[in-house]
C-alpha cells in the first residue's frame, strides 16, 4: 500500500509503504525546520521511484513531514523551533494547554507526537528513525547521533563523517526523544539547505538506509553501488568520528554575524576570529573545526567546534560498555545513581572535574544539567534497545564501531 503526495496534497504523512510482515519499521521525517526542505523532496523522489519500479517492500517504509506550517512559509519556525520541544517536560505542558493557547510549533509537535505512538502501537520492529536536515553554510555530508552503540554501528556504514556529542549541547531535538527510549535513530545533513546536492545525497542516503535497514533488497535498486559513491565522494572520503566539543549559544535579541566564508569541517587555528557577538570578537579557544556556522537569522548556535576521535577511543569505549564499566562508577565517592533504569548519574562537580568528561564519554555518559555543585550525567546504552537489533546483519559486524 502506498500513498502518494498528489493524492494526499501537503499532509503530515508524505508516503507510507506497507510489504510482508516480519520486516523493519523506517520512519524517514523531513522538515522539521521549514527552511530546510531538501529532506522533505527527497523522500518524495524515493517514494515514487519504489513504485514506478514496482520495488517490493519488506515491512513498513514511512514518510513524515515535520513542521508543514512553516515549509509553507519558507521559515525555520513560526513561534518557536520545533527541534528543541522534545523533551518529557515539555510535551506534558504542550499537552497541557487549551486549544486557544497552543504555538504553531505546539500543534505540529502534538501531530507528530501523535503518529509516533501510532507506528509503535500497531507496527513491529526493529524501528529505524532517520531526520533530514540541511545547514545555512557549505558543508561535506555528515550524521549526528546519540552516543549509543546501536547508533554509531549503523552510521558506520555510511562514507560520511559521524558527529557524536550532539545530545549534551543541545536540549529537546526529535531524535534525542526517540533515541531515550532506545530507538535507533540518526539525522543526515546533507548539504547546504537551497544546493540541489543536498536533495540528491538525501536521496542517496534514503536509498542506502532503506536497504541496510532491510526495507529493500540492495539488487532491487537501480544504481545502488552509484549512491554510495555519491555519498563517498560529496564527503570527500571523510568517514572519521568526530566530537563536540563546543557551542556558541545564541540567545533572543542578541546580536551575532559570523564571519563570511566558513565551511563545516574547516580547520580553524586557537586566535582565529569566528564571529562578532553582541559588537565582541568571538576567538576560537583551541585549534580545532568549525562545525555548522550559522548563515541564516533563526537559530540558537551560533557554531560548534568539533575534534577528530581517535580509532583507540572508539575501539576502547565499545570494549568498556560490553564488560560493563558502566556499572562500576556509582561505587566511585561523588558518584550515586540519580535514575538506575534509565542510566542517570549525579556526580560531584569535583569528581567530575578529576575523572574527566573524556572518559565518561568513554564509558557512555553526557553531560545534560549542570548547577554549581553536581553534574547530572546520562548514558544511551542504558535504555538502548539492543536485543531489538542483535538479529541484524550490521549489528553483528564485528567490524563496526
Amino acid at each position: 500500500m502506498i500513498i502518494m503526495e498528489d493524492q494526499i496534497g501537503r499532509s503530515r504523512t508524505i508516503g507510507h509503504l506497507k510489504g510482508g510482515n516480519g520486516g523493519p519499521t523506517m520512519i524517514f521525517f523531513g522538515g522539521i525546520h521549514g527552511n530546510e526542505p531538501s529532506g522533505e523532496q527527497a523522500i518524495q523522489e524515493v517514494f515514487k521511484g519504489i513504485a514506478e519500479n514496482g520495488i517490493s517492500v519488506n515491512g513498513n517504509i514511512y514518510g513524515i513531514r515535520g513542521n508543514v506550517a512553516a515549509l509553507v512559509a519558507g521559515k525555520r519556525f513560526l513561534d518557536r523551533d520545533l527541534n528543541r520541544l522534545w523533551t518529557d517536560e515539555k510535551i506534558e505542558k504542550i499537552k497541557a494547554k487549551a486549544e486557544n493557547e497552543l504555538l504553531n510549533e505546539d500543534k505540529e509537535l502534538l501531530s507528530i507526537h501523535q503518529i509516533l505512538s501510532d507506528i509503535l502501537k500497531t507496527e513491529s520492529g526493529p524501528y529505524y528513525f532517520i531526520d533530514f536536515h540541511t545547514t545555512s553554510s557549505k558543508t561535506l555530508p555528515f550524521i549526528t547521533i546519540n552516543d549509543a552503540l546501536i547508533n554509531r554501528k549503523f552510521s558506520k556504514l555510511f562514507p560520511v563523517p559521524i558527529i557524536l556529542g550532539i545530545e549534551e549541547y543541545l536540549e529537546g531535538p526529535l531524535l534525542s526523544y526517540i533515541n531515550e527510549r532506545g530507538y535507533l535513530s540518526v539525522g543526515f545533513e546533507s548539504g547546504q539547505h537551497t544546493e540541489r546536492e543536498a536533495v540528491d545525497n538525501s536521496v542517496a542516503f534514503m536509498w542506502l538506509a532503506l536497504a541496510y535497514g532491510g526495507a529493500l533488497k540492495s539488487a532491487d535498486i537501480v544504481g545502488f553501488e552509484g549512491y554510495y559513491r555519491q555519498l563517498k565522494n560529496s564527503a570527500k572520503e571523510n568517514a572519521s568520528f568526530f566530537e563536540i566539543i563546543y557551542r556558541h549559544p545564541i540567545e533572543s535579541g542578541e546580536k551575532f554575524q559570523m564571519q563570511p566564508g566558513f565551511q563545516s569541517f574547516d580547520i580553524v587555528n586557537k586566535g582565529k576570529v569566528l564571529a562578532e557577538h553582541n559588537d565582541k570578537a568571538v576567538l576560537a579557544q583551541q585549534k580545532s573545526s568549525i562545525f555548522m556556522p550559522l548563515y541564516q537569522s533563526q537559530g540558537e548556535d551560533g557554531f560548534f567546534l568539533i575534534r577528530k576521535t581517535p580509532k583507540f577511543a572508539l575501539w576502547l569505549s565499545v570494549l568498556l560498555r560490553k564488560i560493563r564499566m558502566p556499572a562500576l562508577l556509582p561505587i566511585l565517592p561523588g558518584v550515586s545513581w540519580a535514575d538506575k533504569k534509565n542510566g542517570t548519574l549525579l556526580v560531584n562537580e569535583r569528581t567530575a572535574r578529576f575523572m574527566a568528561k573524556p572518559l565518561f564519554h568513554l564509558l557512555g555518559y553526557r553531560n545534560r544539567v549542570i548547577n554549581k555543585s553536581e553534574i547530572l550525567m546520562t548514558s544511551r546504552e542504558a535504555t538502548a534497545k539492543n536485543s531489538m537489533y542483535n538479529g541484524t546483519w550490521w549489528y553483528r559486524n564485528k567490524k563496526s564501531v
